[in-house]
């Protein structure tokens, strides 16, 4: 977002754009005048946006404070307009707006921008493509207002740094291991140094291995969220089922809360590459098709709120109530379940133990830089463990791909299978399964047996990628559904008599896609014989809604 050459000519014109006289006049219908004068502030860092400034004459300019005073990222002329993702989220504001030169601009609220978005196409499309192009030079250059301090090689970087990276915010780091002025850092900030990793929230707060709430919580990533008000429908899981929920209410009218523990993308956010989602010829990664879809969920009104969970759901009562921790818990009218599943760990209890230094789950650029020149395993044979092996051997000396079974056809798109044979730095071992892991504070040994033959091979390998499947994450329903023997939930058509006691089913048979509460549906991977493909899940949420109606006007009368 910065006002230098680090934008070419067409890139700068599209994140700053200037509105024709007939764009300007209807972006002002939605806003009011305002006269300014020199040095006046319009917007301060970590305050909610609660508006966007178009201006009419004069020069306003959007700077950084830090410590060396404030750094210019961008100014603004007649015709131009103030805003980045924040103010559509309403989080709070990771720059200052100040007026450079007096005149007048054309204060537009929230809420009249929210309205403008879902009615004026051109105008739309104009400002969502310069907000998302301005956060994403914010989130390249590290423009925002948080800096983490910590080793590579601790799991607490890592995961701090996968969470801010899955909610596009943008943050500094700096590697306790090589930067010298980490030191300094902390001397001024009066924090002794440790094998802590540390989060420098705006510009003073310093929070040691923080989780994902508390750093949600000081970044104001939830500030915007009343969970007083009961809600239409409240979706579980940001997913691409949880996603494609949010995006069909919210365009039909509905009042929607989407909770998510981590951040938008769900098991999908972890793919380098989805090649075989219709529309994507070239293909397009996890993170950024899930990027897409939250902001266009934002864009028709839906709330999400981040780094907080389902734990518990009250079925006895109408509304239902979804408690997220403490006495926290929100109501909703229908419930769409889309919590997916949990990573399937590996029977190998040693390695288990490296989860984060070492072993990985996902395979995302932070990863592949993490193992760049290094031999790597995947273990999986499903199309995420293909992808990851891929996308992997683009970095990594050497991919190991282990599979327990005799070869990939049964479980893996055609398309892979041919990437990995054609890979010359990919070796598949069949039949195969890790029985040894070692290390320190970080993984430093593998070993995997062949089952048809008992050879062992392996050795000084620092990097494994478990690919294996999941399990669903249905724990805390605590009996409120019906599961099928794998826990999986059970919909529609796979409901018996017996799992249809609660009231409500006299007059009718379950929805498609509804569990065996009324007005309660499932998505995606949690939902007992899904496929286990995006498209599916996108197709499911889509529809849901559909469903989601029908109960909210029987509900009604």
């Amino acid at each position: 977002m910065t006002d230098t050459p680090l934008l070419s000519v067409a890139r700068r014109e599209h994140a700053f754009p200037t509105l024709s006289a007939a764009q300007f006049a209807r972006l002002a219908r939605v806003g009011q005048p305002r006269r300014v004068a020199a040095g006046e502030i319009l917007i301060q860092p970590g305050m909610p946006v609660r508006a966007i400034f178009a201006v009419r004459s004069g020069r306003l300019e959007a700077v950084r404070p830090d410590e060396a005073g404030e750094t210019l990222i961008t100014q603004q002329t007649a015709g131009e307009f103030t805003g980045e993702i924040s103010v559509v989220a309403g989080r709070p504001s990771l720059v200052r707006i100040r007026v450079s030169e007096a005149g007048e601009v054309v204060e537009v609220p929230r809420d009249g921008l929210l309205a403008l978005l879902q009615t004026d196409g051109e105008l739309s499309d104009i400002l969502l493509r310069a907000f998302i192009l301005r956060r994403v030079e914010l989130v390249a250059h590290g423009l925002g207002d948080a800096v983490l301090v910590g080793s590579s090689r601790q799991p607490a970087t890592l995961r701090i740094k996968e969470f801010l990276t899955r909610n596009s915010h943008p943050f500094a780091y700096l590697d306790a291991d090589t930067d010298e002025s980490v030191c300094d850092l902390l001397e001024r900030l009066h924090v002794g140094k440790s094998n802590a990793t540390l989060l420098i929230c705006r510009g003073s707060i310093v929070l040691r291995d923080p989780t994902n709430e508390a750093i949600a919580d000081c970044l104001g990533f939830n500030r915007a969220v009343n969970l007083e008000r009961t809600r239409d429908v409240v979706v579980l899981g940001a997913g691409p089922s949880g996603l494609a929920a949010a995006v069909y209410a919210a365009s039909e009218g509905l009042d929607v809360l989407v909770i998510e523990p981590q951040g938008p993308g769900g098991q999908a956010a972890s793919s380098s590459k989805i090649e075989n989602y219709l529309g994507f010829p070239t293909g397009i990664s996890g993170q950024e098709l899930a990027g897409r879809a939250f902001t266009q969920a934002e864009k028709f009104g839906a709330q999400l709120l981040i780094a907080r969970s389902a734990k518990t759901l009250e079925c006895d009562r109408t509304p239902y109530a979804i408690g997220i921790g403490g006495d926290q818990r929100v109501a909703a009218r229908a419930v769409v379940i889309a919590t997916g599943a949990q990573y399937r760990k590996l029977a190998c209890l040693r390695l288990n133990s490296f989860e984060g230094a070492g072993v990985y789950y996902v395979a995302t650029f932070m990863e592949s830089q993490l193992c760049t020149g290094d031999t790597v395993v995947v273990v999986g044979g499903g199309n995420s463990a293909g992808q990851a092996a891929v996308f992997l051997a683009n970095t990594a000396k050497h991919v190991h791909m282990l599979v327990r079974s005799r070869g990939l056809k049964e479980s893996m798109s055609r398309y892979l299978i041919r990437r990995i044979e054609e890979t010359p730095n990919i070796t598949l071992h069949t039949q195969s399964h890790i029985v040894e892991a070692d290390g320190t504070d970080h993984l430093e040994l593998v070993r995997w047996k062949n089952d048809q033959t008992g050879e062992v091979d392996g050795g000084a390998i620092r990097h494994v990628f478990v690919m294996t499947g999941a399990v669903p994450n249905t724990e805390w329903l605590n009996g409120c559904l019906a599961l099928d023997a794998n826990g999986f939930i059970k919909t529609g058509t796979d409901l018996v008599a017996a799992d249809l006691a609660a009231p409500g089913w006299r007059d009718r048979a379950p929805h498609l896609l509804e569990t065996s509460l009324p007005g309660v549906f499932a998505v995606g991977d949690v939902r007992g014989g899904s496929i286990k493909r995006v498209a599916s899940a996108v197709g499911e949420g889509s529809i849901v809604i559909s469903f989601v109606h029908r109960v909210l006007q029987a509900a009604n009368g």
